[in-house]
């Protein structure tokens, strides 16, 4: 694995979520959900209810994560390309989630997961990117 994929694999682990595109009836469609990286395989876990997770499996997808609203000087942003799964996560690797959302628009958060074999690993790097501030009254 090239030594780029391996610096996106670290940036990547150092937020929780990101997000996952991908179409559903030809349209493109975006929703944040959670994510980790496992023996170099990204695994998403995301509300079911959401049905998200149908037109994804078997699906080529993007997924992205970054620190843009971190604050940093530096501003990365990591894409992985590949085609997802629905996989069911070992106990161990339900742990490694942490605790779900309660509600998801309102509802129990009902968690389903998928795992991306990526294809392509894109890693993009701004260096001394200046402070951007919302532009709004107190």
């Amino acid at each position: 694995m090239p030594t780029d994929n391996h610096r996106a694999i670290e940036l990547l682990s150092r937020t929780p979520y990101g997000r996952v595109s991908a179409s559903r009836r030809a349209l493109p469609f975006t929703t944040v959900t959670r994510h980790l990286i496992l023996d170099g395989r990204l695994m998403l876990r995301l509300h079911r209810g959401y049905d998200y997770h149908q037109a994804l499996d078997g699906s080529v997808v993007a997924y992205e994560a970054d620190n843009v609203n971190s604050g940093e000087h530096d501003t990365w942003s990591v894409q992985f390309t590949g085609t997802a799964r629905v996989v069911e996560p070992t106990p161990a690797e339900r742990e490694l989630f942490g605790r779900t959302p309660l509600l998801a628009d309102g509802v129990p958060f009902d968690p389903v997961f998928l795992r991306i074999e990526p294809e392509f690993v894109t890693l993009h790097y701004l260096t001394d990117v200046p402070v951007f501030r919302y532009a709004h009254s107190p």
